[in-house]
């Protein structure tokens, strides 16, 4: 049995000429038609931004990040929701950082483990070690990035994609 979520593609920053590009990749990912309605991006000269919500089978969030990773100078974020049996997910890609993606739970909390509280324990030299790990895990490094091309993009249009099975 599939089991079904949604969640959200924010393409924060783009040049113009991927528009299209971008549109072709969710297409392959969700197995329909994707039309986007892209806006300048006032955060970042010559770039473009969109969102699109989207419903689809467990995991599909993580095969929209993989599509959309191929261009480097993407600033994109992808979120899945919880669904029975799954936690949900948020994912991040700022240029230079790669891709953020950590579970989240059904409040939206980032979930940091155990096994990834006592490595970073084990291997931080300092406090400000310790405090800077426990940033990167929350994703600090990337929502610092984001930060200006999310403002930039508040009251944005919502289009559904949903995925053809």
């Amino acid at each position: 049995m599939r089991r079904s979520t949604q969640g959200v593609v924010f393409v924060h920053a783009c040049p113009k000429a991927l528009c299209q590009h971008v549109e072709w990749a969710l297409e392959r990912v969700v197995g329909g038609p994707v039309s986007l309605t892209w806006a300048e991006q006032p955060a970042a000269h010559a770039s473009y931004r969109a969102e699109v919500a989207w419903t689809g089978s467990t995991g599909m969030g993580a095969k929209l990040v993989a599509a959309l990773k191929q261009w480097p100078m993407l600033r994109f974020e992808v979120t899945e929701e919880p669904s029975q049996g799954n936690d949900g997910e948020r994912m991040a890609y700022v240029p230079g950082q790669g891709v953020f993606r950590a579970a989240t739970s059904a409040n939206g909390d980032l979930i940091v483990t155990e096994q990834q509280l006592r490595h970073l324990a084990a291997t931080s030299a300092s406090p400000e070690a310790f405090r800077h790990g426990v940033d990167v895990l929350l994703g600090a490094p990337w929502d610092a990035d984001l930060e200006a091309y999310r403002y930039a993009g508040d009251a944005a249009p919502v289009t559904w994609l949903h995925q053809v099975v």
